[in-house]
């Protein structure tokens, strides 16, 4: 198993397209200077899906629920060491790193363990993170959702939504950054340099970068996500939300070698006028963001309505 030594850059990127690229240092005051345009961009398609069910105030918020999409990016501050180590890991998950059955582990901490008895090296840094990370801000937004419906003080009400409203804008971050292929795989940042490489794919470390946050910025709009969104409202997944992250994640794997090959054979270049399948593969994979979000989204306030246990908190 394939021991992988992620840089800053590669595990606190941000997704569907958007990260740091730079290697500059952190502002002091205002965090990393990391790129937010594609996760923005996801948050609002998302938002634009929001059901007429769903309470006022969260659909009111959708500006703020946009601005939180990037905010663990701006936690990236090297000289805050603990900030910035506590949730590194949680951008990413390796999956040629992952044993057999280690996903079905019911928390980080036994997933953790199982990655351990697998011999890695360092675990959290070799594998990651993601799909716990997305699961407990879902599972949070569920909580949310039942004390809210449970509370009858109007001021306590209000507190309870501050922290719906919250914890639901910074999970759209790792859902967002999961539709990004670069974050699934060892090939983060250009093809792995210690793993065959018959296609001839890029090794480039300034890939990842270059494709969600400098292509995206140069050549995509609102107007390309809402191509790739359904209309109605979104897809339900109350009561099997683990499963549907999973899948959410595997099928952005599936397409590691797709943005590889795009890549090679026509180019995400932000300073020459985009392809149109390289346009079109970056929207979709944005779009497939917005889409589990406004589904986990929708699903969070349905499960709330079940009691814990009963089909409830993502089982």
């Amino acid at each position: 198993m394939k021991s992988m030594r992620r840089t800053a850059l590669g595990g606190a990127c941000f997704v569907a397209l958007l990260l740091t690229g730079s290697s500059a240092p952190s502002d002091p005051v205002s965090g990393p200077p990391w790129g937010y345009v594609g996760h923005q961009m996801a948050a609002r398609a998302a938002t634009a899906t929001l059901p007429g069910e769903m309470p006022a105030f969260f659909r009111d918020a959708g500006p703020q629920l946009v601005y939180l999409n990037p905010e663990p990016d701006r936690w990236r501050v090297r000289a805050r060491r603990e900030m910035d180590q506590a949730f590194q890991y949680d951008h990413y998950i390796d999956l040629e790193n992952v044993p057999d059955g280690a996903l079905d582990a019911p928390d980080r901490f036994t997933y953790l363990r199982l990655l351990y008895e697998a011999g890695l090296e360092r675990p959290e840094r070799d594998a990651g993170f993601l799909p716990y990370r997305i699961m407990e801000l879902y599972q949070r937004t569920v909580n949310g959702w039942r004390m809210w419906s449970a509370e009858t003080d109007p001021e306590r009400r209000e507190w309870i939504e501050e922290r719906i409203v919250n914890d639901a804008g910074i999970l759209g971050h790792y859902v967002t950054d999961a539709s990004q292929p670069h974050h699934t795989t060892i090939h983060f940042n250009g093809w792995d340099r210690d793993t065959p490489n018959p296609e001839g794919y890029t090794r480039d470390n300034g890939f990842h970068a270059r494709f969600e946050r400098y292509f995206v910025e140069a050549h995509l709009t609102d107007a390309d996500l809402a191509r790739h969104m359904p209309a109605g409202e979104p897809a339900s997944v109350s009561g099997g939300a683990r499963e549907a992250v999973r899948r959410h994640i595997l099928e952005s794997h599936a397409e590691v070698e797709t943005l590889y090959r795009l890549d090679r054979d026509v180019g995400f270049d932000p300073e020459t006028p985009a392809d149109p399948a390289a346009r079109a593969f970056a929207a979709e994979r944005l779009a497939a963001g917005a889409r589990m979000l406004a589904s986990l989204w929708w699903s969070a306030w349905l499960e709330s309505a079940s009691p814990p246990g009963l089909g409830g908190a993502g089982g």
